[in-house]
Formats: C-alpha cells, structure tokens, sequence
C-alpha cells in the first residue's frame, strides 16, 4: 500500500473533501506536502508517495527525457492509487476527491481522470503533462468535463513542446480548462499559482471553504 501524509488528524477526515497531491519524477510526499497550508482549509489534503523508487527519491512510473513511458507501468501505478484511494474513502467515506499533481504528477492525476471518469470533482495540474497514449484515447473524448486548472511558465525546459501541444489539444476537448501562465516560474510550483489554484478549487469543490472562526 502506498504511503501517505495527511493534513489533518484521523479523527478529523470523516465526510470531507479529499484532495489526493501527487508529487513529481525523483521526489516524494514531502515535497507536496509543504504545501498544505497553500490549499482551501477545507479539504483532507493527502501527499502520496509514488510506488516507482529511484535513488533517495520517488516516481509513478520510469520515464525518459522526451516523456515516453512504458503503458503497463502507468496503469500499475494508477492501480496503486486506486486501490489506496478505494481503501480510504472506504474509511472516511469523502464527500468528493479532487486532485492536484506536479509534473510526473500532472500525467498521473490526468490518467486517472481518464481510467475513473466520473471519480473526481476537479484537477489542477502545475508544471505537467497528459500522457500521449493510443489505448487511452481510444475512449476519448470524455463524456464528462471535469473542471481543470493548468499552472505553466512558458519557459520550462522539462516539459517539451510537443507534451505542451498535446497537453493543450487533450485539456481542451476532455476538460473545462482554466489554463494560466506564470513567467519566471520555470519547472517549480511557485507561491502565485498556488493561490490561484487554491481560488479554483474553492470555487469548484463544495466544502472546500472553510471560514476562518
């Protein structure tokens, strides 16, 4: 079973909203969750760890410099999440599931939008990609939007520009995109792209507000 922190204790997760984090290549739950505070009070926010491990770090699945990716290892890994996701909701019974990824974590929130169509209220995805697979599009287009906000600097290296052209062709006919650029910001996940993404899920998450007592 994949590891997880939480932003809130045991006892206080019953019947609220979960906002699974999914962090990016070579990194690992921690990473996502410094970030905590940065999203709507509401929310459970869990920082998964990714099941693929690397030296001292973590990722969802092995992937090489122009993006590729093997298909058996992601839906390995999406089955993974799947099954942690299906083990706490069973649990806590979550009023909804939203997710936020970074990177490698974009194409794993993406794809599990795509295999669980109707599982989850609303995506952001800062500094990623979609996944370029002919199986998966082989379903599509979705048959549900799902509200999507998408975080990039024009300028980042890691993502190439036909993950880009992809990623916005696939978000604009599966999604209700919300896409935002943030100059200067490279590959990071930077301070002005979390408040917008906290205000998108807000907006778009019932319960995800929590009014300051």
């Amino acid at each position: 079973m994949l590891q997880a922190l939480w932003s809130k204790p045991e006892a206080e997760r019953t019947g609220k909203p979960l906002l699974l984090m999914l962090h990016g290549y070579g990194a690992d739950e921690q990473y996502m969750a410094q970030h905590f505070d940065a999203m709507p009070a509401g929310f459970n926010c869990a920082a998964l760890r990714g099941g693929f491990e690397m030296d001292q770090s973590y990722g969802w699945f092995l992937l090489d410099y122009f993006l590729n990716n093997d298909f058996a290892q992601v839906v390995s890994a999406a089955n993974e999440v799947f099954a942690w996701l299906d083990s706490e909701n069973a649990k806590y019974r979550f009023s909804s599931v939203s997710l936020i990824g970074h990177s490698q974590g974009m194409a794993m929130a993406s794809t599990l939008l795509r295999l669980r169509r109707d599982a989850f209220q609303a995506v952001v995805g800062l500094s990623g990609f979609v996944l370029d697979n002919q199986l998966l599009a082989a379903m599509e287009p979705l048959s549900r939007k799902v509200p999507f906000f998408w975080a990039r600097d024009e300028a980042d290296l890691v993502i190439n520009p036909d993950a880009v052209e992809f990623t916005k062709d696939w978000l604009d006919q599966n999604s209700l995109l919300q896409e935002e650029l943030y100059p200067g910001m490279g590959h990071s996940i930077g301070a002005a792209e979390l408040i917008d993404a906290s205000s998108f899920l807000t907006v778009h998450v019932p319960g995800a507000f929590q009014p300051t007592s």
